[in-house]
């Protein structure tokens, strides 16, 4: 596989080879790594590399000494201990080089001169020789096995890969002692009780790799590797030189972490103990590649080393390893029988990791897992690697982390066999780790715009298998409501081409590009097909796969244009209006189509109009994607232009009044497109009246006459609960006279549009609503029954439509998801002007179906039926939705909801029951809550305030009687607690009941299972209980000092959350109304007021300038915010979401506030003898003190001239004598007395005395001795 060079580097990577040393009990790591580069020209003498948080040891090239700059990053992320949350930006300008992408290198290699690199031929045996340690690792010849070699990636020799100079082996050996990102152990600290393993903390972006050994971190960087790992051999030689006292190990079944209440102690390896079974356990290590050797450390017989091959060129950010005592899982054997005999010896193997307790989860979770790998392989193409393994992990990040070979999942996808909910999730997840070892591992993206192929094409042939398992009805139930999700959420967003670029952003772009570029790949695979009539989209992926395993990809990178090249040419079809609308452009087409039947011509006139551009872009926002706009705001990112024509071919289908469905493709090309489609039938459409003698006599089984027998239409949903005594019991309504005239005249059924799924988009239809009746009954697409089910539930509230909705509910026939969804439609008509018709219908179909006959009673629960648990657990929730006029649930909803909780029977079930548990939770205590509608009124009496006061404090009584039975018999994932504590955030916030800080508290301490805290968390942020000083600062602590990645990057996530629910005003910090005599005054709000108030809820800018109004100025945020910030625990990509939350909130300053102390007094004390003691008193000097005024010395008195003494010159040295201050100047109390320097001593003065004695100096008379 061909490299390609990373921008101004020099060299291109040929292998990799790392050597490390885990030691569990420090919590450190030693390491040694040599890489093999190859020079791109002669003159390179600076070699760059990526390294962090690693101490250097020892360092050369080719065995020679080099000079080394390296600039450790983690050290530099300080500022001085004075900088406040205002200088964020400072700290920010620190760490951006480290989050480019590729980010700067650290380390720079400066070669000597005496090395010098030397030019090959680039066809001689050496350059080969090379070419092939490139492409298949220096180690082929070492391991002796070519069987790991089958199926690697050869490159096509050419010019510009081949070797042109001596490659270069880089040796660095270095250690970490303290360990922020790349490595994470689990298990260690004190009070926790899990088996302590740890795992590589890879990620999507580069940064990681580098953070665990020196590498050039791009992914554009591959190369082979080999990778050998030290670690000790058993559970207890990890441990014995860790200085805690533990009573064993044990790590929660069903979620919980709950300490036992041991406190550790300290001492020496003879006072640390664990249990004798876990101490024996045998630990391993999961890696990248294939296992090669796995030996006894010679020097240290309590470790092992085994060692790994990665034989196709991987980047850095794909390289990663397991260690830990796992039970080994052979998935394989759950292959079907004929299965392995049709692959033989070609199956690939699959295996699954876990710790100890928990093989049989992953047996259960991983079932489909043999199948799938076998699906993709006759599906796609060859599997790239040998095997396929999953390794199971605590305080795993995300769900799943995608690696070369295998994959680290999260513990939070496993699930027992009697557990029903988490299926779909779980399998969905793994499935998808399994497709990116094609597309994400061993193909990756050329650049960051080309990760929407990535991302589309993973989640593409996920969806294709998940058809292949769960059916076609669920796999376009899915993609229909994918779609309505997408209209929903794609206003005033960027394409999914440039989104590639934002993902690290916020998470939620990650989910969107995950949502619509797959669904653009759907709707491409439905183009093709039909207008090339291949097998679509699937063929192209082959060949794409097949295309990188040859070598034609280069350097298995995929781009955009190499894509739709591709499609073009295998699909025979030009593309490019298809990516410029779907792939570079954003937003979806919004339809308003009208259609009349002119008789004259028999002809069906039709026109479609697209109104996307008239749409109001204004939106408000959203507590969920708050975040994402703001960052996207602060980094200058805008969405694209609305685009005004969607164009290409939209399927037509009429349905005619012979039953007979003609399809007609119209080509959309224009904003209104009008056409006219011909009619065929000549028949007249049959009475609404005759349909329904005809079900009532087929239901009393009476034979239908032989005159009628033509006209005769087969109706196969909808047609139950027809007979007389059914329509009675269960107040049925029908069909009035004049409907059933106006059906009688109509032509046509129903039409059909967009009926083979080719657009992303809303269409609204001016189609009779008996047209859609018939399309919901007679159509056995799923996707066309939801559009019907969609539209009814939108129409006024009639007894006709309740009548439909319970039809629709009861025939078993339709998919779950038409069920469900026509269960939700039937609240509407839950009024009391119609009597309760839809609560009724609602209970009387709880009741047929899951309650003895002719009582109210619940049977003991049968989850054995999928279809009918998702039933069970959809009517008590749309139940709970029912209110009257003042907002209240009636209390026959209350009454019912209760009952069904309180006398739950699951004692026959072999499945559980605590999912159902938890939504009957959440309904009842859902019809507590108030939901008052805009200019509605509530009204309460004393009796009915007495009543629902017991109620309340029964419903309150049962929660907390689930959240304490989870105490004692954990729940699955403890979603007892967790429901209990969600009902009673709900009732708290709705002033039900009083707000307790404490009931959640509990749970946010050490020790509790992860998820359980976050939600106790999420609970204290929905109540504001981050305006409370102790809680931020707890909040705080606890994301700046937490072990778990998993807790403290959530913790970031609510805190934005937080900040969302403040800045919006959901949460707002203003005072209530006044109150006067039991009267609410309310008065008009200014103009500047609403304005400000529409512009908070709004737009980003009004909800900002709303936030730092409330908090911009508490100063216990601003210390708890820059404290998590500069943790030593906290990582690099920790720290880039904390430090945007400051640049939400705070303005950055340049300045600093420097603190001096105050000066104090000395005083001395005179001991004697001269002997002087000063110390510095406690009183501070708070004035300046005023100059010191030295004094000038008196100017000479005027000299008088005699020229008799001038004659005989005669020189005195005497020392100066210091001059007296003058009385005026100003003498200080608390100066010194003023003291000659030290030049001022040694000056001295000269006196001449001239005489006519001897030794005169010169003559001339005058007295002898007579001074000058």
């Amino acid at each position: 596989m061909s490299m390609l060079q990373p921008p101004g580097l020099g060299f291109t990577v040929l292998h990799q080879k790392v050597e490390l040393d885990l030691d569990f009990a420090t919590r450190r790591l030693r390491g040694k790594t040599e890489i093999t580069i190859n020079p791109l020209f002669k003159e390179l003498r600076i070699i760059r590399l990526n390294c962090r948080q690693c101490k250097l040891k020892r360092l050369n090239v080719n065995g020679r000494g080099v000079s080394v700059k390296y600039n450790e990053p983690y050290s530099g992320y300080k500022l001085h201990g004075l900088s406040e949350v205002h200088q964020y930006h400072q700290l920010r300008q620190k760490i951006e080089p480290q989050l480019r992408n590729p980010p700067e290198e650290e380390l720079l290699i400066t070669l000597p001169k005496s090395l010098r690199i030397e030019e090959i031929d680039p066809f001689s045996a050496e350059a080969h020789n090379i070419l092939l340690s490139r492409n298949n690792g220096s180690t082929k010849k070492e391991s002796g096995d070519s069987s790991m070699l089958a199926g690697t990636p050869l490159s096509k020799p050419g010019d510009d890969q081949a070797a042109r100079f001596t490659p270069l082996t880089i040796f660095i050996e270095f250690t970490t002692d303290n360990v922020r990102d790349g490595l994470h152990f689990v298990g260690l600290e004190d009070g926790d009780l899990r088996y302590p393993h740890a795992y590589t903390r890879n990620s999507m972006f580069p940064g990681a790799a580098c953070a665990l050994f020196p590498c050039v971190d791009d992914s554009s960087s591959r190369c082979t590797w080999e990778i050998s790992i030290k670690y000790p051999r058993t559970l207890g030689d990890a441990l014995g030189k860790a200085e805690s006292q533990m009573n064993g190990i044990v790590n929660g079944l069903n979620g919980t972490q709950q300490p036992n209440g041991t406190q550790p102690s300290g001492g020496n390896q003879s006072e640390f103990s664990v249990g004798a079974e876990d101490q024996s356990l045998d630990m391993s290590v999961i890696c990248s590649g294939d296992l090669t050797d796995e030996i006894i450390d010679p020097s240290n017989s309590r470790k092992k080393i085994a060692s790994f091959i990665v034989a196709t060129a991987m980047a850095p950010q794909h390289v990663g390893f397991a260690v830990g005592p796992f039970e080994h899982v052979n998935l394989s054997d759950l292959r079907e029988t004929d299965e392995d005999d049709k692959l033989g010896s070609n199956a690939i193997r699959v295996h699954g990791f876990c710790l100890p307790g928990r093989a049989d989860e992953v047996r259960n979770t991983c079932l489909p897992m043999a199948k799938a790998i076998d699906y993709f392989t006759m599906t796609f193409g060859s599997y790239p690697f040998s095997s396929y393994k999953l390794c199971f992990l605590d305080d795993q990040v995300d769900e799943t982390v995608n690696l070369a070979s295998m994959a680290l999942c999260s513990n939070r996808l496993l699930f027992p066999e009697d557990i029903v909910d988490q299926m779909d999730n779980s399998t969905r997840a793994l499935i998808h780790a399994l497709a990116s070892q094609w597309i994400g591992v061993n193909i990756i993206p050329r650049e960051p715009t080309d990760l929407w192929a990535i991302v589309g094409i993973s989640h593409f042939i996920t969806d294709m298998f998940m058809k292949k398992l769960c059916g076609n009805n669920e796999y376009r139930y899915r993609q229909k409501r994918t779609a309505d999700r997408i209209c929903q959420l794609d206003v005033n967003r960027p394409s999914i081409h440039s989104m590639g670029a934002l993902l690290s952003l916020d998470p939620t772009e990650l989910e969107f590009l995950s949502l619509k570029a797959p669904l653009v790949l759907f709707i491409l695979d439905r183009r093709l097909a039909k207008a090339s009539g291949s097998s679509g989209l699937s063929r192209i992926i082959s060949r794409i796969f097949l295309n990188a395993k040859v070598g034609d990809l280069p350097n298995g990178a995929l781009t955009t244009a190499y894509f739709m090249r591709t499609c073009e040419k295998l699909g025979h079809a030009k593309l490019d209006v298809f990516f410029q609308q779907w792939v570079y452009g954003a937003g979806c087409p919004r339809f308003l189509i009208t259609q009349r039947f002119n008789k004259k011509k028999l002809v069906v006139e039709m026109l479609i109009k697209q109104v996307q551009s008239d749409q109001a872009l204004d939106r408000n926002l959203e507590v969920d994607y708050f975040m994402r706009d703001v960052k996207e705001e602060l980094h200058n990112i805008y969405a694209g232009p609305v685009q005004p024509v969607f164009t290409g071919p939209m399927t037509i289908r009429i349905h005619e009044a012979d039953g007979t469905p003609y399809e007609h493709i119209v080509e959309i090309k224009e904003a209104n497109t009008k056409f006219e489609i011909p009619y065929n039938t000549k028949y007249k459409r049959l009475k609404r009246s005759r349909r329904q003698k005809e079900r009532a006599a087929a239901a009393a089984g009476v034979e239908v006459s032989a005159d009628v027998q033509d006209d005769v239409l087969l109706y196969c949903l909808g047609d139950v609960l027809q007979s007389e005594e059914e329509v009675a019991d269960w107040r049925l309504a029908d069909w009035t006279r004049e409907d059933e005239e106006r059906m009688s005249q109509e032509s046509y059924e129903w039409i059909r549009m967009d009926a083979d799924f080719e657009w992303i988009g809303k269409m609204i239809i001016n189609m009779p609503g008996y047209m859609f009746l018939s399309q919901l009954q007679q159509d056995r697409d799923v996707v066309a029954q939801f559009e019907s089910i969609q539209y009814i539930a939108t129409q006024r509230e009639h007894p006709l439509i309740s009548t439909i909705l319970v039809r629709t509910l009861m025939d078993r026939r339709y998919f779950h998801g038409i069920r469900t969804a026509a269960a939700e439609a039937l609240v509407k008509n839950a009024k009391d002007e119609l009597d309760w018709i839809g609560l009724f219908h609602l209970e009387k179909a709880f009741q047929e179906l899951f309650c003895f006959p002719d009582s109210p009673m619940t049977r003991s629960n049968d989850f054995s039926d999928r279809a009918a648990y998702y039933i069970q657990c959809a009517i008590p929730k749309a139940i709970s939705e029912v209110r009257d006029h003042g907002g209240k649930a009636p209390l026959r909803v209350k009454r019912f909801l209760y009952d069904k909780l309180k006398f739950n029977d699951n004692a026959n079930n072999e499945y559980s029951d605590c999912y159902y548990v938890a939504t009957l939770m959440s309904a009842l205590a859902e019809t507590l809550v108030t939901n008052v509608e805009p200019g509605g009124f509530n009204f309460s009496f004393e009796d009915d305030e007495d009543e629902e006061e017991k109620f309340k404090r029964d419903v309150v009584d049962e929660i907390e009687r689930y959240r304490r039975m989870d105490e004692w018999i954990s729940s699955y994932q403890n979603i007892y607690s967790t429901t209990a504590l969600e009902c009673k955030q709900r009732l708290a916030a709705a002033k039900i009941i009083d707000a307790n800080p404490a009931d959640y508290i509990q749970y946010v301490r050490y020790g509790t299972y992860d998820p359980l805290r976050l939600h106790a968390f999420n609970c204290l942020i929905q109540l504001g209980a981050l305006k409370n000083a102790a809680v931020l600062q707890y909040f705080f602590f606890v994301l700046g000092s937490d072990p778990s990645p998993y807790v403290r990057e959530n913790l970031v996530h609510l805190f934005g959350r937080a900040l969302a629910l403040i800045a919006i005003g959901e949460t707002s910090q203003t005072q209530e109304k006044p109150q006067t005599d039991g009267l609410v005054i309310e008065q008009e709000s200014s103009t500047e007021a609403r304005q400000a108030e529409l512009a908070r809820t709004q737009t980003v800018p009004g909800a900002l300038a709303a936030l730092k109004t409330e908090l911009g100025g508490s100063t216990t945020l601003q210390e708890a915010l820059w404290h998590a910030i500069t943790s030593p625990v906290v990582g690099l990509f920790e720290i880039r979401e904390l430090l945007d939350l400051c640049a939400i909130l705070y303005e950055p300053r340049t300045s600093l506030v420097v603190v001096l102390k105050y000066p104090r007094y000395w005083g001395v004390q005179h001991l004697g003898k001269g002997k002087l003691v000063f110390r510095q008193t406690n009183k501070p000097r708070t004035t300046p003190l005023s100059k010191l005024a030295l004094p000038r010395a008196p100017a000479p008195p005027p000299q008088r001239e005699d020229s008799a003494a001038m004659s005989t010159p005669k020189i005195v040295f005497k020392p100066k004598k210091p001059a007296a201050a003058p009385p005026s100047a100003p003498s200080p109390a608390t100066a010194a007395p003023s003291t000659p320097s030290l030049d001022e001593r040694r000056k001295l003065t000269i006196k001449l005395k001239l005489g006519s004695g001897s030794g005169s100096l010169g003559g001339g008379g005058g007295p002898s001795g007579s001074p000058l």
